[in-house]
C-alpha cells in the first residue's frame, strides 16, 4: 500500500470523517429532491393569454380577489369547536401557526379570531367588509403584530400552493400567441422577462377584459364549469403603465383586442414579502422625511430624461406601498400615528378601493387593509371630529391580554422549558407567572363571597364550588373590558429571562417559583406601563395573593408526599367507610384486635371529615353521599376504592400527613445539625416522591421541602 493509498484508507477510517461523510450526502439529497425542481418549475411558468383561461377553467379560484384567498387561506388548515363556560367558540387552526412549529401560536383569543375571520368571510363574499380597514386595537404586547405577521406568512405559502396560485401578466414587443401551439410554445421559450413590460402592480390577467364586455365574457367562460363550483370573476382594472401599453397596442392594431391578447404574456406570482410583492408593511417615520408617495409611488427621474413627460407612465415608478401590496395585504403599523396626508389616502383607498398616483387616475386596487395600534390612540381618533371618517371606515377588532390561565401559560411555555433554557423548571413556575399576570388583567369579582383567583379558575374552565358556568357567563358579561389592563407577556418574559441569567448557585441549577416570586416584586416598580401608585398597590397586592396560593400548592404537595403511601391511606379509608357503613345502619364495628364489637368511631370519622371543611351540621349528608356511590358501584359489579373518591382521598391525605409529619420530624430539615441516618431517608423518600409525582428535581426538591419545614417550625 503506497502512501496515498493509506491516507485514504486513514481518512475512511475514521469515524468522524464517516459521520461528516453521511451528513453531507443526507444534505445533498434534501436539495436533490424533485419537487424542488417542480416547484420551482410551476413557479415560473409562463403562458399565453389562452394557456391562462385553460388554468382559470380548470381552476377558477385563482382569479379570486385577496379577501377571498385570505379567508380561504385560513379554512385551509381547518377549524374545531369546544366549549368554555357555557359558550360554545371555533379555534381555527391556522393561527396554532402550523408553518413555523408553533413559533407564533395565537393562543386565548378564539372569540377575538372568530370576529376577524367572520368579517374575511363577508368581506370575500362581498357584503361590505372589502371596503373597510380591518384595525386591531389592544393594549402593547396582546399579540395584534403576530396576528397580523400569521395573515401575511400564510398568505406567501398559500400563494405557493396549486389552490392559492396568482397570476399576473405583461406586455412582449413580438407577438407570442400564434395559431399553431406548438410556435405559442416555442415563442414564449425565447422571451427574455427583462424585456416584457409587466403590470407593475401585479394586476390580475383577466382585468384586461374591457369593461363593458365582461358579463358576455364570463357568461361564456363560467359555462362549462359545473353548478355550485366557484366560477371564474373578474376584480378590479388596470393599473397606468399597463393601460398605456393596451392602448399602444390598439392603436398598432387598429383597435383590434385579439391581435393585442398575442402580446400578452402570463406568470405565475409567488406572493413574497421580502420582494414586496403582495405584502408590503409600512410604519410610521420623522414627518419631515416621510409623504404620502410612499404610499402611492413616485416619478422616476432617470426614466423622465428618456420620456419626457412626468405624466408618462414609464416615468413613473409605481413601487408605494398600496401598489407592492396589490393583490395581497398592505400592514399598518401603528397606523393612528400616521400623519393625516397619509389617511387620506387610506379613505379611498378603503371605501371606494382605489388608490390616486401622483398626475395619474384613480386606480383600482384589489388588498387586504389590515392595521394596528394601542388604545391610547385609537381614544384621539375617537375625540378628533375630523376623523369622523376614518372611523366610519374602520372594523375594530379588539385584541385584548388573554384571561384563561392554561392559555397564558402556553405563551410562556413556547420559550421556558427546561429544554430551551438548558435548565430545571420547577413545577408551578410557569403557572405561578401566568395566575399573575392573568389575575392582574380581571376587574374585582362583584359577585358576594367569590375571590379574585376564584374567578381566574372559572374563567380557566375549572370547577368552583358554588358557582356555575351561567354564573361564568354572567361575571364575563358585567366586564366586557377585562383584558384591555394588566400586565403584559413581554413583562414576564423579561422577568424569567432575569431569574435565569442571576449569577447565583441556585439560578445556575434550576428556577422555581420562589426565585420568579423575588423578581417579580423588585421589578414591579420598574415597569413603564404602570403610572399610578394606586395600580402598583393593586398589582402588588395581586401578587401576595398568587404567592400565598402557591405556597398552598407546594405545601399540599409536600403533605400529600408524607401522606404518599398508598397502603397507608387505603387502610385508613376501608376503616372510615366500614365505620359510617355501621353509623348509618345503626349497628357496630368488629374490633379487629380484640374480635369485640365497639361502636362506630366518631373521633375517628370527624378527625377525617374536619380536614376537608365539612361541619358536624353536615356530617351526615356527606356520609351518605359516599354509602350512595358506594351502592352505586357495587350494583354496577365494581368495587369501591376510597381513594377514587377526590373529596375523600383529600380528607384521607391531609389526616395521614397530620398523623405521619411528627414522626417524620420535618422540622428539623432546616437545621444545620446532621441528621441520623434513619431520618436523613425518611427526607430522601419524601424527595423521591416528589420528583416522581410532581416533576420535582433533587434542587427544587429541597427547596420546596425546606420551605414546608421552615413553616412547621414557625
Amino acid at each position: 500500500m503506497n502512501t496515498e493509498q493509506q491516507a485514504a484508507f486513514a481518512r475512511n477510517s475514521d469515524p468522524v470523517h464517516a459521520k461528516f461523510g453521511t451528513t453531507q450526502a443526507e444534505i445533498r439529497n434534501i436539495f436533490q429532491r424533485t419537487e424542488l425542481q417542480q416547484q420551482y418549475k410551476d413557479l415560473n411558468w409562463l403562458g399565453t393569454f389562452d394557456d391562462y383561461l385553460k388554468v382559470a377553467t380548470a381552476n377558477p379560484t385563482v382569479t379570486d380577489n385577496a379577501f377571498q384567498r385570505v379567508h380561504a387561506m385560513i379554512m385551509s388548515y381547518g377549524a374545531e369547536k369546544y366549549s368554555l363556560g357555557g359558550r360554545e367558540y371555533t379555534r381555527f387552526k391556522f393561527f396554532d401557526d402550523p408553518l413555523c412549529a408553533g413559533n407564533d401560536a395565537v393562543f386565548g383569543l378564539d372569540d377575538k379570531l372568530m370576529k376577524l375571520v367572520e368579517l374575511f368571510e363577508a368581506a370575500a363574499k362581498g357584503y361590505g367588509p372589502q371596503k373597510r380597514l380591518f384595525l386591531m386595537l389592544g393594549p402593547v404586547g396582546s399579540s395584534k403584530s403576530t396576528v397580523a405577521r400569521l395573515l401575511k406568512r400564510g398568505a406567501e405559502h398559500y400563494s405557493l400552493t396549486p389552490q392559492g396560485a396568482v397570476y399576473t401578466f405583461g406586455f412582449s414587443e413580438e407577438p407570442v400567441r400564434v395559431e399553431n401551439a406548438q410556435k405559442s410554445l416555442d415563442n414564449l421559450g425565447k422571451v427574455n422577462k427583462d424585456q416584457v413590460a409587466w403590470s407593475p402592480m401585479n394586476v390580475e390577467p383577466l382585468s384586461l377584459i374591457p369593461k363593458h364586455l365582461r358579463s358576455e365574457f364570463l357568461a361564456a367562460l363560467n359555462q362549462s364549469i359545473p353548478v355550485g363550483a366557484p366560477k371564474i370573476q373578474i376584480n378590479g382594472g388596470l393599473d397606468p403603465a399597463s393601460r398605456f401599453q393596451l392602448r399602444e397596442l390598439l392603436e398598432k392594431y387598429d383597435g383590434n383586442y385579439d391581435r393585442v391578447f398575442d402580446h400578452v404574456v402570463v406568470k405565475r406570482l409567488a406572493i413574497s414579502e421580502e420582494d414586496r410583492t403582495g405584502i408590503t408593511t409600512f410604519q410610521p417615520k420623522d414627518p419631515k422625511s416621510q409623504d404620502s408617495t410612499e404610499l402611492t409611488g413616485d416619478i422616476n427621474y432617470r426614466k423622465l430624461a428618456k420620456y419626457g413627460s412626468d405624466s408618462d407612465p414609464r416615468a413613473f415608478s409605481f413601487d408605494g406601498e398600496l401598489c407592492c401590496a396589490n393583490r395581497g395585504i398592505a400592514e399598518f403599523i401603528e397606523v393612528l400615528k400616521l400623519e393625516r396626508e397619509f389617511l387620506y389616502e387610506l379613505l379611498t383607498a378603503t371605501q371606494e378601493r382605489v388608490i390616486k398616483p401622483k398626475k395619474f387616475p384613480q386606480t383600482e386596487i384589489d388588498l387586504v387593509l389590515l392595521g394596528h395600534t394601542n388604545e391610547a390612540e385609537y381614544e384621539k381618533l375617537q375625540a378628533d371630529r375630523f376623523q369622523e371618517a376614518l372611523r366610519d371606515r374602520s372594523l375594530k377588532i379588539d385584541i385584548p391580554y388573554v384571561l384563561t390561565l392554561s392559555n397564558e401559560r402556553k405563551i410562556y411555555e413556547k420559550d421556558f422549558t427546561s429544554e430551551k433554557v438548558d435548565r430545571h423548571i420547577a413545577p408551578h413556575t410557569i403557572e405561578v407567572a401566568a395566575m399573575f399576570a392573568v389575575c392582574s388583567r380581571l376587574d374585582e369579582p362583584k359577585k358576594s363571597g367569590m375571590t379574585l383567583l376564584q374567578k381566574m379558575r372559572l374563567y380557566n374552565g375549572e370547577s368552583v364550588a358554588g358557582y356555575t358556568e351561567q354564573t361564568v357567563r354572567e361575571i364575563q358579561d358585567e366586564a366586557p373590558r377585562e383584558g384591555h389592563r394588566g400586565i403584559s407577556p413581554r413583562f414576564i418574559q423579561d422577568c424569567l429571562s432575569a431569574c435565569l441569567v442571576r449569577d447565583t448557585e441556585e439560578s445556575r441549577r434550576f428556577l422555581s417559583p420562589f426565585m420568579l416570586l423575588n423578581v417579580l416584586r423588585e421589578r414591579l416598580p420598574e415597569n413603564p406601563h404602570v403610572t399610578s401608585d394606586d395600580e402598583r398597590k393593586r398589582l402588588s397586592a395581586i401578587l401576595d395573593k398568587v404567592e400565598q396560593e402557591y405556597k398552598d400548592i407546594v405545601k399540599k404537595e409536600v403533605q400529600l408526599a408524607i401522606a404518599g403511601d398508598v397502603k397507608a391511606l387505603e387502610t385508613m379509608g376501608q376503616k372510615y367507610v366500614e365505620n359510617i357503613s355501621a353509623y348509618q345502619r345503626k349497628q357496630k364495628v368488629e374490633n379487629r384486635l380484640t374480635r369485640g364489637l365497639d361502636e362506630p368511631d366518631e373521633k375517628f370519622m370527624r378527625s377525617i371529615e374536619e380536614k376537608i371543611g365539612i361541619a358536624a351540621a353536615a356530617k351526615d349528608d356527606f356520609r351518605r353521599e359516599i354509602l350512595q356511590t358506594i351502592g352505586g358501584m357495587a350494583a354496577a359489579g365494581r368495587k369501591f376504592n376510597p381513594l377514587d373518591n377526590d373529596r375523600l382521598r383529600e380528607a384521607l391525605e391531609k389526616k395521614l400527613f397530620d398523623d405521619t409529619k411528627d414522626t417524620i420530624q420535618i422540622k428539623q430539615f432546616v437545621s444545620v445539625v446532621q441528621h441520623d441516618d434513619e431520618q436523613q431517608q425518611k427526607f430522601d423518600t419524601l424527595k423521591e416522591r416528589l420528583i416522581k409525582r410532581f416533576g420535582y428535581n433533587d434542587d427544587s426538591a429541597t427547596e420546596a421541602l425546606k420551605f414546608v419545614a421552615s413553616i412547621l417550625a414557625r
